[in-house]
């Protein structure tokens, strides 16, 4: 007697990005089938990254997907732009932000598909916007149309990525199946851990392809898995920063922010009352990153070097591989890196979504995504 087949799982991403989710899921073992993206630098370098993956360059609001999607597919996922939420935004966080509406087009796209399941992606913030009443909103649209729950914040630096991200998840199924979100992991990756190996770099500097500084066998677990399939460090490219910017940095150690700057070379700001934590933060190198949102608006510092963050070590804190391409301009790409949900971070909730699919216990996953990465 034959074993039965294993069904193939197929994934459509909306709100792709430069696909970090999609990313994730590939690695899980979810075949993407469909990717829909507005912004066509971002649309580029998924496409780049995900040959032979269809992907919509187009207002969500104008696809029907079922011209596109002929079956039901195994999950949709995405995180609609999420600016309007978030608690860093203190001019347009309100209800009348345009972007905090296209979370109905996200179930849209579910009720239209009926996917077994959906994982559904934003910033923490979302969870207070409101008082919680958006929350409930989102849970009473999905139960309305047959799909059971199930929500958290997850840090991504508690799952194998170099970086403290705080992201609210939602997943929920229509198969009766039982979600629990996936265990910590036992470890934690530190900036050092991550870049030490990555080439040295002065402002400004656009170089696409270096050496590596260590041979293979002298970085971390982490820089290896995310070598792999790299021979040399690509996309070594730094915003350059004003000389007097290069100053300030040069006052500031592991940690600390524009606080540690004199006073005298702070003259431009008016109030520096109103200036974010996040300026001119040098990371601490013995530590996950904080996060690398807009990171050329943050001015994020390398732990060692009086400069910003190149791309590849922005890719890297996100747990993007070096063999991930980003396209467009500099500019774009920071963009990219900074919304991109981190691959490492959704890769476990995938796999986590897969054990209980086949579990109807739902039991935690302590799956070691770093490792599977290498062994893969």
């Amino acid at each position: 007697m034959k074993a039965a087949a294993k069904k193939e799982r197929i994934g459509v991403d909306i709100f792709s990005g430069a696909g970090g989710l999609s990313w994730g899921a590939e690695n899980a073992g979810i075949r993407i089938g469909l990717a829909v993206e507005k912004d066509t630098s971002a649309a580029k370098t998924f496409s780049t990254n995900h040959p032979g993956v269809p992907i919509l360059c187009q207002d969500i609001t104008e696809i029907s997907p079922k011209e596109y999607v002929g079956s039901a597919p195994f999950i949709v996922f995405g995180g609609p732009p999420c600016q309007g939420f978030s608690t860093s935004n203190t001019k347009t966080r309100t209800e009348d932000n345009q972007n905090n509406k296209l979370f109905y087009q996200f179930v849209r796209f579910v009720k239209e598909l009926q996917p077994e399941w959906f994982l559904f992606e934003n910033v923490e913030g979302i969870t207070t916007f409101g008082e919680g009443e958006t929350v409930r909103i989102i849970k009473a649209c999905f139960a309305e149309i047959g799909y059971e729950t199930e929500e958290k914040v997850l840090y991504a630096s508690d799952y194998g990525v170099p970086q403290h991200r705080n992201r609210f998840f939602m997943v929920g199924n229509r198969v009766g199946k039982q979600f629990t979100f996936p265990e910590k992991f036992h470890y934690r990756v530190s900036v050092e851990d991550a870049i030490a190996d990555l080439p040295e770099l002065v402002n400004g500097e656009k170089k696409d392809e270096l050496p590596y500084k260590k041979d293979l066998n002298a970085v971390s677990t982490y820089a290896a898995a995310m070598r792999r399939q790299s021979a040399t460090a690509k996309q070594n490219l730094v915003s350059r920063n004003e000389d007097y910017v290069i100053e300030r940095y040069k006052h500031i150690k592991q940690g600390q922010n524009w606080k540690a700057i004199p006073a005298e070379l702070m003259t431009n700001y008016a109030n520096t009352n109103n200036c974010h934590s996040g300026i001119y933060k040098r990371l601490n190198a013995a530590l996950p990153s904080v996060v690398i949102s807009n990171y050329r608006k943050n001015m994020l510092i390398h732990p060692h070097q009086d400069r910003g963050l190149s791309v590849r070590e922005a890719a890297r804190l996100q747990s993007f591989p070096d063999h991930f391409v980003f396209e467009g301009s500099l500019m774009h790409i920071q963009q990219q890196i900074g919304n991109a949900v981190p691959p490492l971070l959704a890769e476990a909730i995938f796999r986590q979504i897969l054990i209980c699919d086949e579990d109807s216990e739902g039991s935690p996953a302590k799956t070691d995504a770093v490792k599977q990465l290498i062994s893969a």
